[in-house]
C-alpha cells in the first residue's frame, strides 16, 4: 500500500519547468500506447497493487465488482473555476485516470465557468461511440451540485441522445484510501518547507507552501 502511495505522489509531483498542459499531452499520448517505458510501467503495477486490495475489501465486504464495458464512457466532472491553471488540474487528472485504467472513452468536464461543459463531454462521448456514460464528480463530499446541479445537467445532455443511459457515481467521500492520499500531502509538504524538496505540482509558482510564524 505504501508503495502504491509513494508511486501515485510521484505522478502528481511535477519537479521541471514544463507547462501542465504540455504534462496532459504527454499523459494523453501515453494512452495510446501499450505499458512499455518506465513509468507506465511503475503506474502499472501501482494500479495491480491498488486494484488487489479493493478486490479483496470488495470479497470480505461480499461485494461483486462490475467492470466499464468497451461502450461504457466516463465524465469527470469539477465544478470549473475561472483560474485556468486549477481547469488544467482536472485535465492532468483525467489523462492520468485515462492512462492507469485503460478506460477507452475518458472525458472532463465543468459544471460551470469554464468548457468543455457536462453537455460538450457527454456528446463527445456518445460521438466515440458510447452507450452508457458513467459521470464521476470530482468532489470530496456530497452537496447541492450533486444532488441537483450535476444530475439536472447530465439530463439535460442526454435528451439530445437517445438510446442513450447513463450513471451519475457518488463523489469521493470517506474512502479509505483518501486517509493516505492526505498523508502523503502532508508529508511531502513538510519537506518542501524542510527545502527538502520542490513545490508540488498544485503549490508551483505561488509560494504559499512555506512556514509561517507569529
Amino acid at each position: 500500500m505504501m508503495q502504491s502511495v509513494k508511486t501515485l505522489s510521484q505522478a502528481l509531483i511535477t519537479r521541471g519547468t514544463s507547462s501542465r498542459r504540455e504534462r496532459v499531452r504527454i499523459l494523453e499520448s501515453q494512452v495510446t500506447t501499450k505499458f512499455v517505458s518506465l513509468p507506465r510501467t511503475i503506474l502499472k503495477s501501482c494500479v495491480l497493487s491498488t486494484k488487489f486490495d479493493l478486490n479483496h475489501r470488495n470479497k470480505v465486504a461480499g461485494r461483486v465488482e462490475h467492470m466499464l464495458g468497451e461502450n461504457d464512457a466516463v465524465i469527470i466532472v469539477d465544478h470549473g473555476s475561472r483560474r485556468q491553471e486549477s481547469n488544467d488540474m482536472l485535465h492532468e487528472f483525467v489523462a492520468m485516470f485515462k492512462a492507469r485504467t485503460g478506460y477507452q472513452i475518458v472525458e472532463p468536464a465543468h459544471m460551470e465557468l469554464a468548457e468543455p461543459s457536462i453537455s460538450d463531454a457527454f456528446k463527445l462521448c456518445v460521438e466515440k461511440g458510447a452507450t452508457r456514460v458513467i459521470v464521476s464528480p470530482f468532489f470530496l463530499f456530497p452537496g447541492r451540485h450533486w444532488l441537483q446541479d450535476i444530475p439536472a445537467l447530465v439530463a439535460d445532455a442526454s435528451k439530445y441522445h437517445s438510446g442513450i443511459s447513463f450513471v451519475i457515481t457518488a463523489p469521493l467521500g470517506l474512502h479509505e484510501l483518501m486517509v493516505d492520499v492526505m498523508n502523503d500531502r502532508i508529508k511531502y509538504c513538510l519537506s518542501h518547507v524542510a527545502g527538502d524538496a520542490d513545490e508540488c505540482s498544485v503549490c508551483a509558482g505561488t509560494g504559499k507552501c512555506r512556514l509561517y510564524q507569529t
